[in-house]
């Protein structure tokens, strides 16, 4: 759900130049697992994120590799489990603590979250559960439009 919100938020986000703040992300999803790999989105995350105006870009599932590290400037967490796996992986990968800064948590940058940082998932929930994640993930997402839309890197 949050590629999709991410990419939409992104799209509308205007740069200086007059561009598209996507048009300079790149974007992409990935589990800390193969459990669902090459599967397409849940059907229900489809439906609440449907029901808010959102459309699947055809999202499959896939698992991270660590090798990503080396190119990806930042890796947006869901919950704190997520971040330690993930923290292992680039520590192994790299030998030492270099990408660590990299790893952030999406509610990190939703200024209503408080202390909590964990998007719980809604997997094993109902309907409800998902339209409450979805709601954590657009505050997230809007946060973190807002921090890469300001920040200098953008403007390359």
């Amino acid at each position: 759900m949050a590629d999709v919100v991410l990419r939409n938020l992104a799209a509308g986000s205007p740069t200086p130049d007059g561009g598209r703040l996507a048009d300079r992300l790149e974007i992409s999803s990935a589990g800390t697992s193969g459990w669902h790999v090459g599967e397409p989105m849940d059907l229900r995350a489809r439906a609440a994120l449907e029901g808010r105006g959102y459309a699947d870009h055809g999202h499959r599932a896939r698992a991270f590799e660590s090798s990503w590290f080396g190119s990806t400037d930042l890796v947006v967490c869901m919950d704190r489990g997520h971040q330690q796996t993930l923290l292992g992986l680039a520590r192994r990968w790299a030998g030492g603590d270099h990408y660590d800064g990299r790893l952030v948590m999406l509610r990190g940058f939703d200024r209503r979250a408080g202390g909590a940082m964990d998007v719980p998932d809604p997997y094993y929930g109902d309907e409800r559960d998902f339209e409450t994640c979805l709601a954590m993930i657009e505050s997230g997402c809007a946060g973190l439009v807002d921090h890469l839309a300001a920040s200098p890197a953008i403007d390359r």
